[in-house]
C-alpha cells in the first residue's frame, strides 16, 4: 500500500475538521465547512487553499529562456522579469505533457549572467515533468526541485489581496499586476508572491519555506479568510473554464483542440517540440474542440459521459458540476468542430436519460473588476 504524502498544513487542516482524501499521491483536504460555502467565500470575500502538493521547480542558467522556448509553444522572449506566462509542455505529437506557469525572475543577484525561472506544475505530473525537463535541458541549466521544501498557499477572492497585505506590510501588493510576481517577506520569512490563481478571482499564490506555512495559514484564518478544499477549487476553476490536467487536457490532446490556441505562437522562429502537428491543425483545423455546455434542471454531466448528436455518440464530457454561482449545470467536453459553434444544441447521456445541452461561450463566469 502506497503511503500518501502530507503537506506542511496537514495537521492544521485536521484541526479544522477538514475531510481528507487521496489526491495525486497526497492526502489533501477536499472540504472544510462545505463546498458551496467555501465556493461562495471565494466569490464574495476570500478563501485560502493549501496547494503545497503542486510541483515547484527553479531553473537557473545563462540561456534558460532560450532552452524552454524549444519545449513550449508560447513565445517566452516576450516574458520580461517580474512577469509570468501560463503555457504547456508538449510531446512530439503535439499533446500536452502538462500545463504550467513560467515565472521569469530575471538575473541572479550573485550571478548576473544566469537567469532564474520558477515553474509551478501539477502534483500528479511532477516526476514526469522533472524527468522531461532534465532530458531536454542541457547541463548549462541547473534544475532544483523544491516541491517538498516549499509550501504554497493560494489566497483568492475580492478581499484576498487586502487580507494578505496585512501580513506583509512592507510589500505593496497593489503594485503587482495580474500575472506579475516578486520576492518579498511574509511574516519575516522570505516568500515568492505571485498574482496568479485558479479560481477566476483576484488573489495571490504565496510560496514560502515549509516551516512557515502553518503560521501564515493561521494568520489568514484570524483575518477571516475561509479555509477551502479541493472541492471548491474544482467548482471555481470550472466556472472560470480553466482546464484540469488529466480530465480536460492530457498527453493525447493538443492545445489547439483544448481551446488554448492563444498559447500557440507560430510566429516565433524556434522549432519547438510538437510544432509540425500544431501547424497542421492550425491550417486544416483540429479533429475535435473543447466546448462549454450548459444544461437545464439539476442533472449534472459528469466526466466521461457521452455527448450525442442525432442519437449517435460524437464526443465526451471531461468536467461537469452544478454551478454554485450560476445555479445550473455546466460542463466542458469535446465535440467535432462542425458542432462546436456557440448556440448549437447537442445531447448528453446522463445515466438512463438523454438530455439537451447548449454550447455556450467560455468562461461560464467572469469576475467583475
Amino acid at each position: 500500500m502506497t503511503t500518501l504524502l502530507r503537506t506542511p498544513l496537514h495537521a492544521a487542516c485536521l484541526q479544522q475538521k477538514a475531510r481528507m482524501v487521496p489526491f495525486s499521491g497526497w492526502e489533501m483536504p477536499v472540504q472544510f465547512s462545505g463546498i458551496r460555502q467555501e465556493h461562495q467565500a471565494v466569490r464574495e470575500s476570500a478563501g485560502a487553499f493549501d496547494i503545497s502538493h503542486m510541483g515547484k521547480f527553479i531553473l537557473i542558467g545563462p540561456d534558460v529562456i532560450a532552452q524552454l522556448q524549444l519545449l513550449v509553444p508560447s513565445d517566452l522572449s516576450r516574458l520580461t522579469p517580474g512577469k509570468a506566462q501560463y503555457t504547456v509542455l508538449l510531446n512530439e505529437q503535439g499533446g500536452i505533457i502538462d500545463d504550467l506557469i513560467v515565472y521569469h525572475q530575471g538575473p541572479q543577484s550573485d550571478q548576473p549572467e544566469n537567469e532564474r525561472i520558477t515553474l509551478i506544475v501539477n502534483a500528479a505530473t511532477t516526476e514526469k515533468d522533472r524527468n522531461w525537463l532534465r532530458a531536454h535541458l542541457t547541463d548549462t541549466i541547473t534544475l532544483k526541485d523544491c516541491s517538498t521544501d516549499q509550501a504554497l498557499i493560494a489566497v483568492q477572492g475580492p478581499t484576498a489581496t487586502a487580507a494578505l497585505q496585512q501580513l506583509c506590510p512592507q510589500e505593496d501588493l497593489q503594485t503587482i499586476p495580474r500575472y506579475g510576481h516578486r520576492t518579498g517577506t511574509v511574516l519575516a520569512y522570505p516568500a515568492f508572491l505571485a498574482r496568479t490563481g485558479y479560481t477566476g478571482e483576484d488573489g495571490f499564490e504565496v510560496m514560502l519555506p515549509a516551516e512557515a506555512a502553518p503560521a501564515l495559514w493561521q494568520k489568514l484564518m484570524n483575518l477571516g479568510v475561509a479555509p477551502c478544499g479541493l472541492g471548491a477549487r474544482d467548482t471555481l476553476r470550472l466556472e472560470a473554464a480553466m482546464a484540469l490536467y488529466g480530465q480536460d487536457i492530457s498527453d493525447a490532446v493538443s492545445p489547439i483542440e483544448a481551446g488554448l490556441s492563444w498559447l500557440v505562437h507560430l510566429d516565433k522562429s524556434e522549432n519547438f517540440v510538437g510544432r509540425a502537428i500544431l501547424e497542421k491543425q492550425k491550417a486544416a483545423g483540429p479533429p475535435r474542440r473543447l466546448v462549454g455546455l450548459t444544461l437545464d434542471g439539476r442533472n449534472i454531466a459528469r466526466h466521461d459521459y457521452p455527448i450525442l448528436e442525432s442519437g449517435q455518440t460524437v464526443g465526451i464530457i471531461t468536467s461537469g458540476t452544478l454551478s454554485p454561482t450560476l445555479g445550473y449545470p455546466i460542463a466542458l467536453g469535446y465535440v467535432p468542430p462542425a458542432l462546436a459553434k456557440v448556440g448549437n444544441t447537442v445531447e448528453v447521456a446522463i445515466r438512463n436519460k438523454v438530455l439537451p445541452a447548449t454550447i455556450v461561450k467560455r468562461p461560464f463566469y467572469k469576475a467583475t473588476k
